[in-house]
């Protein structure tokens, strides 16, 4: 990619297409830029809640593209983003060289490649730049954006999308890097929307009120990080004896096994069928890297 040169001097001027539950919120916040944000969006009153904010309203993506320096976009599939970037009378038939593009919806680490390549060949970088957080992340301005690309672009997204996320992470240098982070997330998101609707199952079956054990789990994981505590080493490896891990996810293993050993007991005296529970004792300690030895079982 060349130098910026082509792009006017001054702020970063934003851009942003598709204004709803989520993009319509994080272009509110991204209104308060000095360099001041021109959005796009097929619906009137969409656009006019962002303008009402302080941004400009563009007539059509192409008009967009011809003004703003850094875009993103916030659409439905990869079918739409490919229209949005590279369509008939998309965001690259005027973006201007040194443009960065920010594609904000979940799309396939494919697709964010493929549309990188077109776009650098006009000079214009794609970054992929999935998010975390969903409608309220983007209401409260406390969005993860994990951006898949060159490290410099990622460099210029750091001060205006402060003002959208309180956590901007660099996952890698290659388009996709994003994409392929957000899948990794929001898989334990929803296999853990599943593991829920197991617990509740259990905790209905034994006459307790659901909604107070829903307060319990989200003060708990609040307090403890919830899974993302035991994620901060580098691989998922066997765990060396000598490694400071090795205690605390030996002690991990010897609590978890017991809880879910008990908790399916009590399924099976309560007749509840808990497949993931089983699951997870039976690979909970190899998963932890801290498999019991050769013979010995949870």
């Amino acid at each position: 990619m060349s130098e910026s040169a082509d792009l006017q001097p001054g702020p970063v001027r934003l851009g942003y297409v598709g204004l709803g539950n989520i993009g319509g919120p994080m272009a509110g916040s991204l209104a308060a830029w000095a360099g001041g944000l021109t959005v796009f969006d097929l619906s009137a009153d969409a656009i006019a809640k962002v303008v009402e904010k302080g941004a400009a309203a563009a007539d059509s993506l192409t008009d967009l593209a011809s003004t703003t320096d850094i875009i993103g976009i916030c659409v439905l599939d990869d079918d739409q983003v490919r229209t949005v970037v590279s369509g008939p009378d998309g965001l690259l038939s005027t973006a201007r060289p040194g443009t960065i593009i920010t594609v904000h919806s979940t799309i396939g680490p494919d697709t964010a490649a493929d549309l990188a390549e077109q776009c650098a060949a006009r000079e214009v970088t794609l970054l992929d730049a999935p998010i975390s957080g969903g409608a309220m992340g983007a209401a409260s301005g406390r969005l993860a954006i994990m951006v898949g690309g060159p490290r410099a672009a990622y460099e210029k997204l750091k001060e205006p999308f402060a003002l959208t996320a309180d956590m901007l992470v660099h996952a890698g240098p290659e388009v996709g890097a994003g994409t392929r982070m957000k899948l990794a997330r929001n898989l334990l998101h929803f296999i853990s929307f599943t593991a829920t609707t197991e617990a509740a199952r259990l905790a209905e079956a034994a006459g307790l009120d659901i909604t107070k054990l829903g307060k319990v789990v989200r003060h708990s994981d609040a307090v403890t990080g919830g899974a993302g505590a035991i994620m901060l080493r580098e691989t998922t490896a066997a765990v060396d004896a000598d490694d400071p891990w090795y205690g605390i996810l030996t002690g991990v293993r010897t609590l978890g096994e017991k809880d879910l050993s008990l908790a399916l007991a009590l399924g099976n005296e309560l007749g509840v069928d808990l497949p993931l529970g089983q699951i997870a004792l039976r690979d909970l300690a190899a998963g932890l890297g801290v498999p019991h030895p050769q013979g010995e079982s949870a």
